[in-house]
């Protein structure tokens, strides 16, 4: 089993407290569903997204999922000055949670994108392993 990073110091030992500290704002969640879902890597896909996100809070989020090592950085080769934005194996293994977090509000919420909580319903291991091979190749190991 790979070496775990020493933790920040989190607000207590439990491990949900530490996933909602990485994780818990909505910011991040939706940064990491546009990567797996939509394949965004720059910046300006970000901006693009469907909420509306302000510049400085994309760029804080951008740089706390670096930090904590669900996402990495590569200089786009045509253009060293702009950062694509990868998943890293740690961020990946994200996918099957944010699937049951779709899951669940489309059971309890009235929510749009129907196709999407079918395709996942319909065979949700096919719709996993479709993310994981969406991301082969692009992914880095976490540190």
């Amino acid at each position: 089993m790979p070496k775990k990073k020493p933790s920040p110091k989190w607000r207590s030992g439990c491990p949900l407290n530490a996933s909602v500290e990485i994780l818990g704002d909505r910011w991040s969640l939706l940064i990491i569903r546009d990567m797996m879902l939509r394949g965004f890597r720059s910046y300006k896909e970000f901006l693009g997204s469907y909420e509306g996100i302000a510049t400085n809070i994309l760029a804080d989020r951008l740089q706390r999922l670096v930090a904590h090592g669900i996402i990495t950085t590569e200089h786009d080769p045509s253009d060293g000055r702009k950062l694509f934005y990868l998943l890293t194996a740690k961020g990946l293994d994200l996918a099957p949670v944010l699937t049951e977090m779709v899951l669940w509000a489309a059971a309890h919420e009235d929510t749009d994108n129907q196709a999407l909580i079918r395709q996942i319903q319909k065979d949700k291991r096919q719709f996993l392993a479709a993310v994981r091979r969406r991301w082969a190749g692009k992914t880095v190991p976490s540190a």
